[in-house]
Formats: structure tokens, sequence, C-alpha cells
């Protein structure tokens, strides 16, 4: 992670130019884009105060918003314990909370148990174990999944399914659009599928094409930020690096905040 320290002290708390060239946001906001938090409690109580830092070293004006990009949940130990933070907003923020896979995934096997196929081997273990559920012995395969269904629906507060259930899919600001994991490329933002908005990958990550705006995600894991003409993603695989991101949008500038411990 050497050099990805390296890239990252030089990227925080330094303005930059946009992705695209005069991409701005209106002069009277400023915007924290926090990348996928994967269940790291600790990681974004940190990131928090280096937010509360920042702003108060950045006095003006503005309407500060956050903007949580989804995958609060699975893989990190503490999922449980991200969403009681994000129920209790910072003081003077405006916060807007987007739905990533992961809670797409949770509220699919809220439906049907059976779903936890596709969601534990992507981390939903860890979630359902932060709630306490534990995993029963002398029953069988499919008796212990309905069990630990049962359990976490019981488990599961009822603010936190109705926090989970009401996350927004896109956010739009100035030249910026807050996605999960990305768009479609050849469709219009306004049209875009919530599918793809929560999955895709390749066909977006690959694309040299305008959007029209510049889409800032999360969902793919880099080593450090991704900045291209048309896109900025920040998710920089924070559950195992310890290193959560967040983008730091004014005006026509952009800089970082990181919760790296060589730079807080």
């Amino acid at each position: 992670m050497s050099g990805a320290i390296t890239r990252l002290r030089q990227l925080l708390g330094k303005a930059r130019t946009p992705a695209r060239a005069n991409a701005k946001i209106p002069d009277s906001q400023r915007i924290y884009a926090i990348g996928d938090v994967h269940g790291r409690a600790d990681l974004l109580q940190r990131m928090h105060r280096l937010i509360l830092r920042d702003a108060a070293s950045h006095a003006g004006p503005h309407r500060v918003q956050i903007v949580y990009l989804g995958d609060y949940i699975d893989r990190g130990l503490d999922s449980k314990a991200v969403i009681d933070l994000l129920l209790n907003p910072l003081d003077g923020f405006d916060c807007v909370h987007l739905k990533g896979n992961h809670e797409d995934t949770l509220l699919l096997y809220l439906d049907d148990y059976k779903k936890g196929m596709r969601w534990f081997p992507i981390g939903g273990d860890a979630t359902i174990m932060s709630y306490g559920v534990r995993v029963p012995g002398g029953m069988s395969p499919s008796d212990r999944e309905a069990h630990m269904w049962s359990e976490f629906r019981d488990r599961l507060p009822p603010e936190h399914l109705e926090f989970l259930s009401g996350l927004k899919v896109i956010h739009r600001v100035g030249d910026y659009t807050f996605v999960h994991a990305g768009v479609r490329p050849g469709t219009p933002i306004d049209e875009q599928d919530p599918h793809d908005l929560f999955w895709i990958r390749k066909p977006f990550l690959d694309c040299k094409d305008d959007f029209g705006t510049i889409v800032v995600h999360g969902h793919s894991t880099a080593h450090e930020p991704e900045i291209r003409n048309n896109r900025i993603g920040i998710d920089t695989a924070a559950y195992a690096t310890n290193v959560l991101t967040c983008l730091v949008l004014e005006g026509e500038t952009q800089r970082f905040l990181t919760t790296d411990a060589i730079l807080t």
C-alpha cells in the first residue's frame, strides 16, 4: 500500500482541477462524498471527525452536504453500528444516503430467505451476526437457513428497516451525479435502470464517453481514487485496507480526505 499512501498524501487537502474542465457545484455549496463503508463503523467515525475538522477550517456561507454512496453493510464486523451512526447525522450537515448493491440484496433477503444464498457469500453473514444472529447447531441446512432468516427479521430494528427501505438511488448536484456503482453508457441519466446504478462495472468503467455529468461512484475498488474525464471512483476497499475515502467538492475544485492513520 506504500504507493497508494504516497498518492493519497499528494491528493489530501489539495484543490484539483475537475476531471471535466469547468465542472462545478453551486458556489453556495460544499459536498463531502463518502465511499463504501462495509461495516467499518470505526472508520466512519474517524471520517466524521475529519469532516468536522475540515468544515471548521474551511468555514464559509455554504450549504454543507454529506453524500454517502452506499454499501454501508457486509464484510466488516459492525454493520449494525454503521446504520446506528447514519441514523444520527452530524449537526449542521444535510445528508443524502444512496443505496448500494449490498443494501439492495439485504432487502431482497428479507422477502425470501433463499436469497441468502446470494447475500451471504458477499458478506451478508457478517451483517446478520452484527445484529446478534448466530448459526444454530443441530438443524438441517434448510431449517437452519429459515431460523436465521426469522431471527434476523426479529432483530432488525424498525428504524433500520425504514432507513434501508428509504435509500435514494441517485443524487445530482451541479455538474456531478452521485450513484453507487455507475451508469449505463448510452442511456440518459434520468432513464437509468436502478439495477445498473447498484451493480454495473465493466461497461461503465471502460467507457470514455462524456456522460454529460461527472459520475461519482463507489462499488469498484481501487488502491486510490480513480479520476477520469467522466467519473471519479472512491471505493478504496475500506473494510480491508483501513482507508475510507471522501471526495470534497467546492466550486470547481476537488480534494480528498482519507482515514489512513499516517494522514490523520
